[in-house]
């Protein structure tokens, strides 16, 4: 299946934004279940909390997949945000993302955070060259892991 095309999200409007609030809802349910944790920020905020985030967006057309990113003071790109439907999920919509964001945001130094217990996004971020960097405890038995390139 062909990856639809990407674009940067506008979450001024009000159809876009309501897309992508219910899409991230139903990937980060996914995470919470994956991981254990459902205090996961992004899966409680509401629309408006979502629209002031400060963040980019990227998604896809039909919003199947998005990601989002900031820059921070020292060059660093921040990847914050990585989400695809659950009915989409392995259908190589994050790596497209990745690879749209790598290329309309170069950087020579990009870091990301996921639950460590997400083994799929751990190894979608270490096949393209992430590495841990170090581990946060969110609550007792629950990490997020840390990585970088």
């Amino acid at each position: 299946m062909a990856t639809p095309p990407i674009h940067r999200l506008d979450l001024s409007d009000d159809d876009t934004l309501r897309g992508l609030w219910e899409l991230q809802r139903a990937a980060y349910a996914v995470e919470a279940r994956l991981i254990g944790f459902d205090a996961i920020p992004p899966l409680h905020e509401t629309p408006d909390e979502l629209r002031a985030c400060g963040e980019s967006f990227l998604g896809t057309e039909g919003l199947t997949g998005a990601v989002s990113w900031v820059r921070l003071d020292d060059g660093v790109l921040d990847i914050c945000r990585l989400v695809v439907h659950p009915a989409h999920h392995r259908s190589g919509i994050a790596r497209a993302l990745l690879d749209a964001l790598d290329t309309l945001e170069p950087s020579d130094r990009t870091v990301v955070s996921t639950g460590t217990a997400n083994l799929p996004a751990m190894e979608l971020y270490r096949s393209r060259g992430f590495l841990p960097t170090g581990t946060r405890q969110l609550a007792p038995g629950v990490t997020m892991t840390l990585l970088a390139r």
